[in-house]
């Protein structure tokens, strides 16, 4: 990829990650119809779908929707084989609630970087809650044999702000005996809140607190997806960054748990509008203008990283292109991602000729360096490659990204719709 002068125009991108697996796996054990529009056709929420058809479901695809003709809460049926998540961390861990309460044994597993990443923080509240779960390898990583069984509710203390790990436990709290809780150290992104409610569970938060009663039965919804603001960041950044540009972003969701990226940008001096704001079953969007802007370094840190978590790469790259020192803190769980985003963020960068150095738990960048092409290691995640690409509109000479179709992840036309910015 080479550098760009200027990006004009508008893009929409795909469809939430997040709420695009809920909307599946919530359909799939409610009684009823459920329909969902605007769905992220990215491989990981396709291996949701393909695990939930093993298990029974008949699921129908359509070029406007889906359709998932649930079957209740305890319909699900034992699978003939191995369920396959994919490199899907949200498929697994999530999924792992579900079947930890199902009357049959199913074994889980995933891709070679779902089997590394750990799984010991949902097996250990699984546990407590009387989930038998086995790590097969004796490693805490999948694959996973969960032998289904009465579950019992408990009051959880996460020592990660983890919205994957609070969905796993809220599921298996679906299916508890009494009330279950999980309180976390910061809020995390709060999708299964708001559509276990829409489908019918009793969820109640608190400040960093949320309890889900014991549930006789969730009903099929219909499901409009927003626009995924993880997928929307790199326009953003691309926006802000690229000289004389200016990029409409179409009804993107905002919600609050989601929206660090914004906030970021804002505070670095990015030129940001949001229009036409509206909400819709609890998930607010809008369309987001984004104009060229000089920006400057920021301290990130706290309560912010968990709603910006996904960002973090990315905002990474604006922080090469920026005036002066960026530190980003307290973002550890960076490394036990698709990759460990710290070190090939700070190896890819540091190949560009950023000034960029690793710390603990997150990286301290000093910007305003002229950037030269390199070849860039995606490490195959999706969220490092796009990083790049981004990267690659500023810098001087040609950037190689190996791996570069891993963004079929989660956003399979992206360098077609980045390219269509280019005028």
């Amino acid at each position: 990829m080479n550098n760009a002068h200027r990006l004009k125009g508008e893009v929409t991108v795909p469809g939430d990650k997040s709420i695009s697996h809920r909307a599946i796996m919530f359909g799939a054990i409610s009684e009823g119809l459920t329909e969902v529009t605007n769905f992220l056709e990215g491989a990981d929420c396709l291996s949701t779908i393909s695990c939930f058809e093993k298990l029974g479901i008949e699921i129908e695809r359509n070029a406007s929707h889906i359709l998932v003709r649930g079957k209740g809460l305890c319909g699900l049926q034992k699978p003939s084989e191995v369920l396959d998540a994919g490199n899907s961390g949200t498929t697994t861990r999530l999924i792992s609630g579900i079947l930890a309460a199902q009357s049959f044994e199913t074994t889980l597993t995933g891709d070679a970087s779902i089997r590394r990443r750990p799984m010991r923080r949902i097996i250990t509240p699984l546990s407590m809650m009387g989930a038998q779960i086995e790590s097969l390898g004796a490693n805490d990583c999948a694959p996973l044999r969960i032998t289904g069984s009465p579950l019992h509710g408990i009051r959880y203390e996460s020592p990660v702000a983890s919205a994957q790990v609070k969905s796993a436990i809220l599921l298996a709290g679906l299916y508890a005996d009494a009330p279950t809780s999980v309180i976390e150290p910061s809020i995390s992104r709060n999708h299964s809140e708001i559509l276990l409610r829409y489908f019918g569970a009793e969820v109640h938060t608190t400040d960093t607190t949320v309890t889900i009663q014991p549930a006789g039965r969730l009903v099929g919804q219909k499901v409009s997806v927003p626009g995924d603001i993880s997928s929307a960041a790199y326009f953003i950044a691309a926006g802000l960054l690229v000289p004389n540009s200016e990029i409409l972003i179409r009804n993107v969701g905002i919600n609050h748990t989601r929206d660090g990226i914004l906030r970021v940008a804002k505070e670095m001096g990015g030129d940001i509008t949001l229009l036409n704001e509206v909400a819709s079953e609890g998930e607010p969007t809008a369309d987001i203008l984004v104009r060229s802007s000089h920006l400057h370094g920021v301290t990130i840190g706290g309560s912010l990283i968990p709603t910006l978590i996904d960002e973090v790469p990315i905002i990474a790259v604006m922080a090469a292109f920026a005036e002066g020192q960026t530190i980003i803190r307290d973002a550890g769980e960076l490394k036990v991602k698709e990759s460990n985003r710290i070190d090939v963020m700070v190896t890819n960068l540091g190949r560009m000729g950023c000034d960029i150095a690793a710390t603990d738990d997150g990286m301290i960048i000093n910007g305003g360096r002229t950037l030269k092409g390199a070849v860039i290691d995606s490490n195959l995640d999706h969220r490092i490659a796009m990083s790049f690409a981004i990267a690659a509109l500023l810098a001087d000479g040609e950037t190689q990204i190996q791996g570069s179709d891993c963004v079929k992840i989660s956003y399979p036309s992206f360098y077609q719709d980045l390219q269509a910015l280019m005028r």
